[in-house]
């Protein structure tokens, strides 16, 4: 449903927390659609499609909350660090 996306529930349900370096980076580079080095908005809008066929695209709030979790130097962006 859309507003219900929770990048925190998200995470512990693919295990990202529990994952290594090297599968994080793995990861980065599937959602890293562009190849920049980094993961923009827009990449990030359809990450639920990445995991499940018949996922949904995230809202502009989500997408924000979800980038802003990620974004550590508050460029807009999530680099592969």
């Amino acid at each position: 449903a859309a507003e219900s996306f929770n990048y925190k529930k998200f995470f512990e349900m693919v295990g990202l927390k529990n994952k290594s370096p090297e599968d994080v980076k793995k990861v980065f580079h599937i959602l890293d659609k562009d190849r920049s080095g980094f993961i923009e908005e827009e990449e990030l809008k359809f990450v639920l499609k990445g995991f499940a066929p018949d996922g949904r695209d995230l809202s502009d709030k989500e997408t924000k909350a979800l980038l802003a979790a990620g974004d550590k130097d508050g460029d807009g962006k999530i680099g592969a660090d």
